[in-house]
């Protein structure tokens, strides 16, 4: 009976949204009769689609497998919180869970929105259900998570034994709030198109919203680059896989759409860049979607490869994106440019950060779209891999971490690029220092690792510099400079810790790309293996019955100079229902580094294939994405009550 209500429930929603849709954009000149029924019908959609979301669930805890979902994707030897993240585990689920997102997304634009201009708001909610009943729409139409079987099968077929793991439990949900999120910024510039509203506070408005997408999208992507790098078992922790690339490109532009809403909300200024970057995020998310669902990709992260959805879905991204833009298109010319600043102040800056990043933007674009679209015209295959994308990315990249930390110094509208680089020069010295000892420590082999050492400790220390500076280290007294350092705004703290956070990435890929070690080879029981300094003894095999999967356990002892010896187990796992194998990998981390271990297929002689991996300062690239997200989550604590307008002083001393 819960799968008839959760399927009622879906529907329903649909029909609330393409109600509330029609009303807003028919009605929004006429906003105060018509923006507290579309609030309403934002918290409607939001509670119709989680009572919906809630009966999958209930439908797979329970291992109900009249409900095809659960017999296709589910079985009841599953851990408990598989059976809960197999519910977007799959397709037609995962759909469910994007509505989901994107009707929270709605319904907290109808609560804290309430103080933005009636007729923005009105707009910005019929969009939001415009997009809403297109995707229940698809879902209901072509993708349906309800369908009975009859009669019910006793057992379920199991999960994608690659998906049984806690990474999926976090990396969906995380990256369809960052795609989802950034619905928000394309909603209110096509509202602010078609409305004429265009300001310094319609910046103030979409930023929060924009930053809130742009640290979850932060945090799905670390996640699922740690996800693939210890669960497929091949050491790597990004492959340039063009779903990877459909994730990054958003966070890209996204990254743009910030510094260049924070110009706007400043300095009046760049308002055409701004509204064209939230529309190209958000279409960047749906080619995403497309990517993943159509089936033009073959991927472990891909979902479906019915040809039909992707025909749905490819005439849903013409219909926003080709819409959007034909509004841009029309509107543009009515809208003026701003306020105006030299070449080198602060905005200069922003808009050459800007402009590196959408250049690299398009390089991903390019180099991910171009295989599928010569096979799709010519029916040739070629690859883009890896080597393309390092050289084009990296080319972008490195001038944009040259000029980073320069930007806080710089004055709005006029600054001095000399006074700024003498306030600098102690962190260049000090990041040249560390770049030296590194490159001679490491041997001194010529390559390009050192400069990726010195962007990475440059931008790191940069970012520090700008906090030293601020509290006046050196200048004054120290206990002084204590003082004026822990009172400084949270949006100073933040904008040094995201950029610190970007070079502790780098500096992370950098030394795990350059001087990582690699051992494949085969054992016998006993033998001794080194790498780096450390002696890997595999010490025997055996077996273990897990819940629903046979494993193979491989016990090595790991010797360290400068550690105790610690004990490591690697193993080949065989899932009962599916028959399919996988590899867990054993991760022991020393420091900032980690010594990865693999248990390959046993030999026809009897010895068993093992692969090492030496990853050094591989954790930073994590640690770094976490410092990055984490920098927007403070800033947001910082601008929390600014996500609408602020009523005016006189009204809010009216009320007191």
């Amino acid at each position: 009976m819960s799968i008839e209500l959760g399927h009622f429930a879906l529907t329903l929603a649909f029909a609330i949204a393409a109600v509330s849709a029609v009303l807003g954009v028919m009605f929004w000149k006429r906003a105060e009769m018509v923006a507290g029924w579309l609030q309403q019908g934002a918290v409607l959609q939001f509670l119709l689609v989680a009572a919906s979301f809630g009966a999958l669930i209930q439908a797979f805890v329970t291992s109900d497998y009249s409900l095809k979902l659960a017999y296709d994707h589910a079985n009841s030897a599953q851990p408990l919180i598989y059976k809960i993240t197999a519910v977007w585990g799959n397709h037609e689920g995962s759909m469910v869970l994007w509505v989901l997102i994107l009707v929270i997304m709605g319904a907290a634009v109808a609560a804290f929105g309430r103080n933005l201009p009636k007729d923005l708001l009105s707009l910005v909610l019929s969009l939001q259900s415009m997009l809403t009943a297109s995707f229940i729409g698809f879902t209901l139409f072509t993708s349906n998570p309800f369908l009975r079987l009859s009669p019910a099968p006793f057992e379920g077929q199991d999960l994608n034994p690659v998906l049984q793991d806690i990474g999926l439990a976090i990396h969906p949900p995380l990256l369809y709030v960052g795609y989802v999120g950034f619905s928000i910024a394309f909603s209110f510039a096509i509202a602010a198109l078609i409305s004429g509203r265009i300001d310094a506070a319609w910046a103030r408005w979409v930023r929060p919203w924009a930053l809130v997408s742009w640290c979850f999208l932060t945090l799905g992507i670390a996640m699922g680059s740690y996800w693939a790098y210890y669960e497929l078992g091949w050491g790597g922790w990004w492959f340039w896989d063009p779903v990877e690339n459909a994730s990054f490109m958003p966070w890209l532009s996204g990254t743009a759409l910030l510094h260049s809403a924070l110009v706007m909300e400043k300095r009046n200024a760049l308002k055409i860049w701004t509204i064209f970057l939230s529309i190209i995020t958000f279409s960047l998310s749906l080619l995403g979607t497309f990517m993943v669902r159509s089936g033009v990709l073959t991927s472990v992260h891909s979902f479906a490869s019915d040809p039909t959805r992707g025909l749905v879905i490819l005439s849903m991204l013409a219909v926003f994106i080709g819409g959007a833009f034909s509004l841009f298109a029309l509107r543009v010319n009515s809208l003026r440019a701003g306020g105006l600043f030299a070449p080198i102040s602060r905005e200069g800056a922003l808009i050459l950060n800007n402009l590196f990043l959408a250049t690299a933007t398009v390089a991903v674009l390019v180099g991910t779209l171009y295989p599928l679209l010569l096979e799709a015209l010519t029916g040739d295959t070629i690859s883009v891999g890896a080597p393309f994308f390092n050289i084009t990315f990296g080319a972008v990249m490195a001038p944009l971490l040259v000029v980073l930390p320069f930007g806080p110094f710089l004055a709005w509208k006029r600054g001095d690029f000399v006074a700024v680089a003498q306030r600098l020069a102690g962190a260049g010295a000090l990041a040249l220092f560390l770049t030296i000892l590194g490159f001679a420590l490491s041997g001194a082999s010529i390559s390009l690792a050192p400069l990726g050492l010195l962007l990475g400790f440059w931008v790191a220390f940069g970012a520090l510099a700008e906090l030293v500076d601020r509290a006046k280290f050196f200048r004054t007294d120290v206990m002084t400079s204590l003082r004026r350092l822990v009172g400084l705004p949270r949006t100073a703290w933040a904008t040094a810790l995201a950029h610190f956070g970007v070079g502790v990435t780098v500096l992370g890929i950098v030394a795990a790309s350059a001087w990582q070690a690699e051992v494949i080879t085969t054992v016998d029981t006993g033998q001794t293996l080194t790498i780096n300094n450390y002696a890997v003894t595999f010490d025997g095999k055996d077996v273990e019955q897990g819940p629903n999967y046979v494993a193979q356990r491989g016990h090595f002892t790991i010797a360290s100079p400068a550690e105790p010896t610690r004990t490591a187990i690697a193993e080949r796992r065989t899932y009962t229902q599916s028959g399919m194998p996988t590899t867990e990998a054993d991760i022991e981390t020393y420091g900032f580094s980690q010594l990865y271990i693999q248990l390959g297929e046993p030999g026809p002689d009897g010895k068993t294939v093992v692969r090492l991996w030496y990853k050094p300062y591989v954790t930073l690239i994590w640690l770094g994405c976490l410092v990055m997200a984490g920098a927007g989550f403070l800033s947001l604590s910082y601008r929390r009550q600014r996500v609408g307008a602020p009523r005016p002083a006189q009204v809010r001393v009216a009320a007191e």
